[in-house]
């Protein structure tokens, strides 16, 4: 164990300092919230959308969802035109600081605003995760270390009237002073656009440094790990990397990553999980001790929920925080002091808790797999994979599912296309144990196949590192691209089945 520090011993009186201001604001959640919806309320009656839509009318959130449909990017897209246009007090009053770069899938690349308000929320957010852990486990050593983000360029493009880049890249631009010298690659090797050769440059100047904390999606961080331990030759990463001590995660879920990544690491090296998204952050793990990431209640972010049953309808039950129950899946809506109002993200979460809120990121409402009216969600079909690894013993790199509407003969089935690491003894108990956790889980997928609609799964193997060229061949590896592992169609599919053994 490394020597403590001056800046880790700080950390924990910095740490006590945080947490129990965040306790206060937790506490009373439906307090923050409701201090939060009168500051965006009174602040977005300066703007032309509040105009548009009577804000000065706006009295409690009943007013509110009379006033203010739901929307995506395409609604706010109008606006956002307006904004890029360069004129003011069009969303947010002012106009934003940075437009977040993401991709969009009907109308090309998105826009997202952060105003010099909401930007608090993605730092300040991003510290309490790392704080929470100090505070609790009274670790901070891995602050005295090196510390890399795996994440897209902080190169910004100031050819318009406002810099735009990947979220990762502008919140590269906010690192606190006191972490700089810790913060690892350096910036020409971070501004690299070809993710391969990005991956290769922070191997070498990685390799030889007292790497304390690792952050990223995983499965772009196995890609660094597998390189690192060829570069270097060494059995895993603890013998690169001995004082390796916390892994920052967020994006897609880990479990299905964790046997390999500790087979990777040479050891069980703890994790905080966190919700980042290029809306706002909007939970991260507080607790090595519990289940689920804390909602951040308190911080420019006004929530409101869906019931999923209702996410595709075309005028669906809206309810505030203070009306969620345990263990339903919601979609998620966002009104924030970026300005983006009613604004359906797309993600859907589950609340393990109400004191604290608590939730877990269960899926996406476009990413499901319902070509028969099961309707089957990411959160089903990982704990599906879960029992099939844990019964197994086998080891996966990545995974996806599509409906088999029409297949050569027999009846339509989901096929599973998995590239494994270490493959199953048995695949057939394999198929049978997912197959079984799945209807287990999910009645609907459970009546067709009982029903003879459907027979049991099928796998597809892909081969070694087949995801990665997959990505590759679609322009999206590294920073925040994630593999798709659910979808209602076989556009994902037919180009997957390049891939196969």
């Amino acid at each position: 164990m490394p020597s403590m520090g001056i800046k880790s011993s700080l950390a924990k009186y910095y740490a006590a300092f945080l947490i129990n201001k965040l306790r206060k604001a937790v506490s009373f959640p439906e307090k923050s919230q409701d201090k939060v919806f009168n500051q965006l309320i009174a602040s977005g009656r300066k703007t032309k959308f509040g105009k548009d839509h009577q804000f000065d009318k706006i009295e409690n959130y009943s007013d509110f969802k009379n006033q203010v449909p739901l929307t995506d990017y395409e609604g706010l897209k109008p606006y956002i035109e307006e904004i890029k246009e360069g004129k003011l007090d069009i969303l947010w009053p002012g106009r934003p600081i940075y437009f977040c770069k993401t991709s969009g899938t009907t109308s090309g690349a998105k826009y997202i605003p952060i105003s010099k308000e909401s930007i608090h929320n993605h730092i300040h957010s991003a510290k309490l995760a790392l704080m929470s852990y100090v505070h609790e486990t009274g670790k901070s050593e891995f602050i005295d270390g090196k510390m890399i983000f795996l994440q897209g360029s902080p190169v910004l493009d100031t050819s318009g009237k406002i810099p735009t880049g990947r979220l990762s890249g502008i919140v590269a631009h906010h690192v606190p002073a006191y972490l700089m010298k810790n913060r690892m690659p350096t910036m020409e090797t971070n501004s690299i656009e070809d993710w391969e050769q990005k991956v290769d440059s922070i191997v070498l100047e990685t390799s030889s440094a007292d790497m304390r904390l690792i952050s990223g999606i995983p499965s772009w961080v196995q890609m660094y790990f597998e390189r690192l331990i060829e570069n270097t030759e060494k059995v895993n990463i603890k013998s690169i990397f001995p004082n390796f001590s916390l892994f920052v995660y967020g994006g897609v879920n880990y479990e299905p990553y964790r046997p390999i990544f500790e087979k990777l690491i040479g050891d069980q090296v703890p994790s905080v999980e966190t919700y980042p998204a290029s809306e706002g952050f909007i939970a991260f793990q507080d607790s090595q001790k519990e289940k689920g990431l804390l909602l951040v209640v308190n911080d420019g972010i006004f929530y409101e929920f869906i019931p999923v049953e209702e996410a595709h309808n075309e005028n669906p039950t809206r309810i505030p925080l203070q009306d969620v129950e345990l263990d339903k899946n919601y979609a998620i809506v966002l009104n924030t002091n970026a300005g983006l109002w009613g604004y359906v993200i797309g993600d859907l979460v589950k609340f393990v808790s109400l004191e604290p809120y608590r939730i877990i990121v269960s899926g996406r409402i476009k990413h499901f797999t319902s070509a028969f009216g099961e309707h089957v969600i990411a959160e089903e079909v990982e704990a599906a994979l879960q029992v099939g690894l844990s019964n197994s013993n086998a080891q996966i790199k990545e995974f996806h599912v599509a409906p088999q509407v029409n297949p050569e003969s027999g009846l339509p089935y989901h096929e599973w296309f998995i590239e494994f690491v270490t493959e199953p003894k048995d695949l057939e108990s394999f198929v049978q144990d997912i197959d079984q956790e799945l209807q287990n889980k999910n009645p609907y997928y459970k009546d067709l196949i009982q029903g003879n609609i459907l027979r049991k799964l099928v796998i597809t193997k892909i081969k070694p590192n087949g995801f990665v060229e997959f990505m590759k061949s679609r322009g999206k590896l590294g920073g925040q691209n994630k593999i798709p592992r659910l979808s209602d169609d076989r556009t994902n599919a037919k180009e997957l089945e390049g891939y196969a053994i």
